[in-house]
């Protein structure tokens, strides 16, 4: 999954001298929680968040008179307070690898950038969607968990099984988290079956394999 297919295009952005109220005009708007800050150029030079608005916005035990808040929001401009240090990433880049960098760095949103200028965003929310994409939730009825050994051959056996009962699989999604050495567990989301068909295929797979557990429409139930 690269970025570039899931990122928003065409970005709202701001410059450094757009007014810090202008800014927050602009994100409740476009329901937006950070803008790109680009130059005369269209070249990235920093990016302004909701939470930099409000540490900016003066505190509620002020003495100050609502026209003089007003009038110092208006002459605050974005360059005082947005975040130069901008790390941005490209459309070729992995959404996986992005998932990483914003967990390591705890930011929500990455300006994407192509020959120099924002062509894109990429959000924690399109993380979220490639995840589900992934799993396969929205069309496949249920999920089995299991532990199996980490060898050539392991999910291709429990994948016969499944194909014997009429299962159609929809995701298979491995990870080395929480077993053992010489381990891995799987995941496998299949499209739901006939009552009779499900329970014939549970029997079986608890017979032959680690079934770890077993979800049947969970995204009813959201």
């Amino acid at each position: 999954m690269l970025v570039k297919e899931w990122m928003t295009t065409e970005p709202i952005t701001v410059t450094p001298e757009t007014s810090v109220m202008k800014a927050s005009q602009v994100m409740k708007e476009n329901n937006i929680r950070r803008l790109p800050v680009v130059d005369a150029d269209g070249k990235p030079v920093g990016i302004i968040s909701d939470r930099d608005l409000k540490e900016a916005s003066p505190s509620k035990a002020t003495t100050l008179d609502v026209h003089e808040l007003y009038y110092l929001l208006s002459e605050l401009q974005v360059k005082d307070i947005m975040t130069k240090n901008l790390i941005t990433v490209s459309p070729n880049t992995t959404v996986e690898k992005v998932a990483v960098i914003m967990l390591e760095n705890k930011i929500t949103g990455l300006p994407v950038v192509d020959e120099g200028r924002v062509v894109g965003m990429l959000s924690q929310g399109d993380v979220f969607r490639v995840l589900t994409s992934i799993t396969g939730i929205y069309r496949g009825g249920i999920l089995f968990a299991f532990k199996l050994e980490d060898r050539p051959g392991s999910i291709k056996e429990v994948a016969d099984v499944i194909r014997k009962h009429g299962g159609r699989m929809v995701s298979i999604l491995s990870s080395y988290e929480m077993v053992e050495e010489g381990a891995r567990r799987v995941s496998i989301r299949i499209m739901d079956l006939p009552e009779e068909k499900f329970n014939a295929l549970r029997k079986e797979l608890e017979g032959e394999f680690t079934l770890l557990y077993v979800t049947r429409n969970e995204i009813l139930d959201v």
